[in-house]
């Protein structure tokens, strides 16, 4: 099922009146990412065990993930304006995407919209089912990226992904580019390869997707908030619903919300352990 089918789903989808948000979202969830469903609920200590998670990270420096505020999501879609800006990505590639409504306003609940980024699992499918290892999870912090000069383009991690949250990069342009607008001469930040669009060269043929804009980060693996170097999609949601930290750290925003809150994660069932938590 493709993104437009989903969201065309949605819009068709059932209104629940009298539903509550949590059985919303177990609907929201069916559609997500393809036919296999699944949200499981977490409590606020469950959520903090499960971020927590269950492999050896002795090793690793950072645990990146998101924690999404379901009830602050205004469905403005600033996130997925400022992704593209941020990255330069084409037509056609969203590494954010924002589902419309599945409730009708009432007055003691209001419209639910879901933003779902690349969930960046600790058991990720998608590097599995690659052949030449182009896709691989970062062992410092736990970002699932592409190489670029490894991909062959042939998507199968895309079918492997249960919550399509990768894209194909096919070559089409904005006019600015194809017009040879100075705009056409920035190059994209990603992965801090500076690389500029041109025809039948990477990242034209490969897939793409969300890097929690890993080349904002310093030398030391870090980001940092207040110097704004920090995810687009955080920083610029205006609901303040997108928190973005490291999961393991007590002094981290989203290691205090999955405490304090009840949260839910996409088809935990098939054992991948997203790193993207959502506030009901």
């Amino acid at each position: 099922m493709t993104h437009r089918e989903i969201e065309q789903t949605l819009q068709d989808g059932p209104r629940l009146d009298g539903g509550s948000r949590r059985a919303a979202l177990g609907w929201l969830a069916k559609w997500l990412g393809g036919a296999l469903a699944g949200a499981v609920v977490l409590e606020g200590g469950k959520a903090a065990a499960a971020a927590a998670g269950t492999e050896d990270r002795s090793k690793r420096k950072h645990r990146y993930g998101m924690v999404i505020d379901t009830r602050r999501c205004v469905g403005c879609r600033a996130c997925m304006v400022a992704c593209k800006a941020e990255n330069k990505t084409p037509p056609g590639v969203f590494y954010t995407v924002v589902f419309d409504q599945i409730v009708e306003p009432r007055i003691d609940d209001k419209p639910l919209f879901m933003t779902k980024p690349c969930f960046h699992c600790e058991r990720p499918s998608c590097t599995d089912v690659c052949p030449v290892s182009a896709t691989f999870k970062r062992k410092n912090d736990g970002v699932v990226v592409v190489d670029y000069d490894r991909c062959i383009g042939c998507r199968y991690c895309m079918t492997a992904c249960p919550y399509s949250a990768r894209w194909f990069d096919f070559g089409e342009n904005y006019p600015a580019v194809e017009e040879k607008t100075p705009y056409a001469d920035v190059p994209s930040p990603e992965y801090n390869q500076f690389r500029q669009r041109e025809r039948e060269k990477s990242p034209i043929g490969n897939v793409r997707k969300c890097t929690f804009c890993l080349h904002l980060q310093d030398e030391h693996g870090k980001y940092d908030k207040a110097k704004g170097r920090w995810p687009a999609c955080a920083k610029t949601c205006t609901g303040q619903a997108i928190h973005f930290g490291d999961l393991s750290d007590p002094q981290s925003d989203v290691y205090h919300l999955l405490r304090e809150r009840v949260a839910i994660r996409l088809k935990e069932e098939l054992g991948t352990e997203p790193k993207v938590f959502y506030l009901i």
